[in-house]
Order: C-alpha cells, then structure tokens, then sequence
C-alpha cells in the first residue's frame, strides 16, 4: 500500500527518520575507524596466516558490517523522486533480520570455541555449550521468522519523497523480545562460565592468558547488555509510539548493536591472536636465557597454543 500525503502532521515522522540516519551513519563511521585501527593487526594476524574457521568467521563477519550499515540506512533515507525504497522495504528488512541471526550465530560459535579451549578441551563443557546454543539459536530463528510474518512494509510519498514504514501487530514487539532474553541466557551462560575458569586460573602462572580472554569478553557482553536493554524497553508502548523519546533510543540501539556484533565481535578473535604473537616474539627474544627461565616462559605459553586450537 502507498501512502502519498503534503499534511504537515507527517513532520515529526521526516524528522524523526532523518534523526534516525544520523545515528546510523555514526555507527557506520565507528565501523571504518575501528576498521583503520585495526588492519595492520588483521593483515598479519589473519590475513598472512593459516587459514581455519575462525579466520573465515573473522572476515565474514567484519566486512558484513559496512553493507548491514547501509541496507539498515537504505531502509530509512528520503530520496526524492526514486521509488526504488518502497518496492524493496520488505526485501531490505528481512535480509536485515536473516543478518542479524546469522552473525549472532557465529559469534555463538566464537565464544563456544573460546569456552572449549578454557576449559582445557573439556568434550563434556564442548556438549552442554552446543546443546545450549542449538536451542537458544533454533528457537530464535523459528520466532524470527513468525514475526517477520506479521511485519508489512508501506510505501511513504511524504512531500515527493520516498520512504518506508513498517506496521506491527501487537505480537511482533513481544516476540522480538523474546528472542532477545533468550540471548540473554546465552550471553549470561557464556560469561559465567569464562569468569568461573578465570577465577580458578587467576593465580597460576597461565593467569595472564585468561585476563586476555575475560576482558575482551567483559568488554563484549556489556555492549551486549546495553543492547538488550534498548530492546527490551520497545515493550513499552508509550516508548514506541513518542517521536523523540523513540527515536533516541532507537538510535542508541542501532550504534551498540552495530559496534558489539562488527567491531567487539572480530576482537574477540584478533585480541587472542595478538596476544598470542606478542607471546611468540617474547620468547624468540629470549632464547638465550638459562634453561630454568625457559622452563617457566614455557609452561606460562601453554595456555595459548590451547586457546587458538581451541579456535581453529
């Protein structure tokens, strides 16, 4: 259905979705700066080395991000005299919410592969962790895709400008939720678990291996926590339905859910490897020191080998 209207009550919804544009077009420069940052660690930590499922997941998942951006801005912009938007709102939306379950799943698989390799390998912690994830995510994609169901795209001619706008039944709101608190219990399941191992490590000698590991985890799952809390507040209708009030919040949730999944997602993988190859060059600069020092420089750097195994 398409809506051609000139009222002036349609101001509020032109500049609450320009606003909106704004927020995603910062996430976006967040994106490439963190992008900037971090190429030279990526072309050699993994780009010049051995291939595995962890580089593949690193690669998918950061270079996804810069696209996502722009279908997520693509999906809100005004153009004048282009009706392209309109036709394509619910092809835009739902590949947005297939990318969405998809990268989720693969930072699944990230953080499962970091758990397995804490724990020293463990084939039991490796069976609860996947039994877990393969229900969480099942049951995500399943409640997915009977929201996207109940979600229409209507195509907006507001003053010769072309836009989208998505209706929602009653249900959809709470299902999305839903999805989210299950990913809470995923998130919080995979946090107690890396702290639980950290704590029991924290005074042996591999100690430091598992600090890298539960700061870029802790860092991870409070951009996470940030993001489910703006989520979860689009219960509240009175929230949903103000212009300024929504907006924001909309906006805020767009900036932290683009920097968890595309910038802390892909430092969980290359934060490991630095710390690895750092460790590396260490001991290659410390070969000629006395056999006892060897020793303790050996048992410390066996930590990490695990991990990245672990990962690959």
């Amino acid at each position: 259905m398409t809506v051609v209207s000139n009222d002036p009550i349609w101001w509020p919804f032109i500049s609450s979705t320009l606003f909106l544009s704004y927020w995603l077009v910062a996430a976006g420069v967040v994106m490439v700066y963190d992008w900037v940052l971090t190429l030279g660690q990526e072309i050699e930590l993994i780009w010049r080395q051995h291939w595995s499922l962890m580089s593949i997941l690193y690669i998918v998942i950061r270079y996804i991000g810069l696209p996502y951006s722009v279908c997520e801005l693509e999906r809100l912009i005004l153009i004048r005299g282009c009706s392209l938007i309109g036709y394509s709102g619910n092809i835009v939306y739902y590949a947005i919410c297939g990318t969405n379950v998809a990268v989720t799943a693969m930072l699944g698989i990230i953080i499962i592969a970091r758990l397995h390799a804490m724990y020293q390998r463990s084939r039991i912690m490796l069976i609860i962790l996947v039994v877990v994830f393969l229900a969480v995510n099942i049951a995500c994609g399943v409640i997915a895709a009977i929201g996207l169901k109940d979600i229409v795209a209507e195509e907006l001619i507001l003053y010769g400008m072309y836009t989208c706008d998505y209706g929602y039944k009653d249900n959809v709101l709470i299902l999305f939720a839903m999805i989210w608190m299950l990913n809470i219990v995923w998130e919080v399941l995979a946090l107690s678990l890396s702290v639980c191992i950290a704590v029991k490590h924290f005074r042996l000698t591999i100690g430091d291996c598992f600090r890298v590991l539960i700061e870029s985890h802790v860092l991870y799952f409070a951009s996470f926590v940030c993001v489910s809390c703006f989520q979860l507040v689009y219960l509240s209708p009175q929230l949903v339905n103000s212009y300024s009030t929504g907006v924001l919040l909309d906006g805020l949730f767009e900036v932290f859910l683009l920097v968890q999944m595309f910038v802390l997602g892909p430092r969980l993988i290359l934060s490991v490897r630095e710390y690895h190859a750092k460790l590396v060059a260490d001991s290659d600069t410390e070969t000629s020191m006395a056999s006892i020092v060897f020793q303790e420089r050996v048992h410390v750097g066996k930590c990490l080998p695990s991990v990245l195994h672990g990962e690959e």
